[in-house]
């Protein structure tokens, strides 16, 4: 491109456009940055902009509207949502990055004009001048209540009731401040070397990437898209948290007397785990078969794990099959998502307490499930991508017709570099 840019691939502009759409559609921020960078045609420094401020506005929100509101004298939610999200971006570039201040005043202003047109230009001009005159410490400092979950919830931009059920998952509050840091610093991606398809050291030499310190299949990316990478384009790897690799791993290894020809996952969308799980059982004359209770997550499952032995099931999980049928049953169920908000900005704030009581009944129906179609020995492997107690412990802990087979696993961001992925490894009993 030649002369001026064009404003809509400017990468405030695409920027706001992301945070419109999560605001306004309840959009998730990483499935619309990308297609937004792609119709765009941007790429190198200015799409890495676009991804900073995107993301890192979505992920501050709560701090950020703190700060809004201290301002503004009304809390954000009052406010028309153009202005709302052109001061959080401009509030984003002031105070967590490099952008000098007149820039990003300037531009905040230009970016109202543009979605609101000329009437909010001067309050929005005003309260990012009030902004930009306190660094963010001092903000913090000024803002900062008295209680300990409420001075972390805003220095980390978490809900308090998600520093709280952190707290209690680890037990203290001595890890509690790296754990909320790592929430708030952009992950790396993680490759699966699908077994029998192509090693892990084969597939790190090829993208330039190091191996996982937990699965022998993982592989970290340097950076990069993972779609360009010729393994993951022919279907000999895949994107997959290393930590979602340890718990179908511990599951699929896990020693079991008796047959071992019947696997299950449950709950397979979108397939990365059913992946994993179908390649091993090819390399032990065993089958799969992975259930999905979305029309639309289950194509993705088919598509996973093409070639494989996997039979993908349309059906919900809590009354499919017969009785006794499988020998290793997954439940991945669906959950807060609380352990992978790195990879999902706007997810904190998306959340609610009242969600935790409804996704625990379904997890309990699921893993009731699960125990009704493993056959007496077998092992179920019941999964959560959170570490709320409530959906972890509290879950595994009440299952009727179990033992537990070893001792639960829970992955952390800041201890492993993973997922904070849970597992409790179940044993039927007659």
């Amino acid at each position: 491109m030649t002369g001026r840019r064009s404003v809509s691939d400017d990468p405030r502009s695409i920027a706001y456009d992301v945070l419109t759409a999560v605001s306004r559609d309840d959009a998730y921020a990483n499935l619309v940055l990308p297609k937004l960078l792609r119709e765009r045609g941007v790429s190198g420094r200015d799409a890495a902009f676009a991804t900073e401020l995107a993301y890192g506005a979505s992920r501050a929100r709560g701090t950020l509207d703190a700060i809004i509101a201290s301002v503004a004298g009304r809390p954000v939610t009052g406010l028309d949502q153009p202005v709302a999200d052109v001061l959080r971006l401009g509030a984003y570039q002031v105070l967590y990055t490099r952008v000098p201040a007149h820039a990003a005043v300037g531009t905040a202003v230009s970016l109202v004009r543009r979605a609101a047109g000329h009437r909010p230009a001067g309050f929005v001009n005003a309260v990012m001048r009030k902004i930009a005159a306190r660094p963010l410490d001092a903000w913090l400092h000024k803002l900062t209540p008295a209680d300990e979950v409420g001075a972390l919830a805003l220095k980390y931009a978490h809900p308090e009731w998600i520093v709280s059920a952190f707290r209690d998952a680890l037990g203290g509050d001595k890890e509690l401040p790296a754990l909320l840091a790592a929430d708030n610093t952009a992950p790396a991606v993680h490759l699966c070397a699908r077994p029998g398809l192509i090693g892990r050291d084969e597939l790190a030499a090829a993208t330039g990437g190091r191996p996982g310190a937990l699965s022998p299949y993982a592989v970290i990316l340097p950076g990069g898209a993972p779609g360009d990478v010729a393994a993951v384009a022919g279907g000999r790897a895949h994107v997959q948290d290393e930590g979602s690799q340890v718990v179908a791993l511990r599951l699929a290894e896990a020693p079991l007397d008796g047959p071992d020809a019947r696997w299950l996952d449950l709950c397979a969308g979108p397939g990365g785990k059913a992946a994993l799980l179908g390649s091993l059982a090819a390399l032990r004359d065993a089958r799969l078969d992975a259930v999905e209770v979305s029309a639309h997550r289950a194509r993705l499952v088919e598509k996973a794990v093409a070639g494989l032995p996997v039979t993908v099931h349309e059906a919900d999980g809590r009354t499919f099959g017969a009785d006794g049928t499988y020998d290793r049953v997954l439940v991945d169920a669906p959950c807060t998502g609380l352990g992978a908000l790195r990879r999902r900005p706007e997810a904190r704030w998306r959340r609610e307490p009242s969600d935790v009581p409804e996704l625990a009944a379904l997890q309990r129906s699921l893993l009731a499930s699960a125990v009704r179609l493993t056959r007496p020995g077998g092992l179920i492997g019941y999964v959560t991508c959170s570490p709320h107690l409530d959906e972890t412990r509290a879950i595994a802990e009440a299952a009727e017709g179990v033992e537990a087979a070893e001792a639960p696993v829970q992955l952390w961001p800041h201890r492993d570099g993973t997922d904070a992925m849970y597992l409790a490894l179940l044993r039927r009993v007659a």
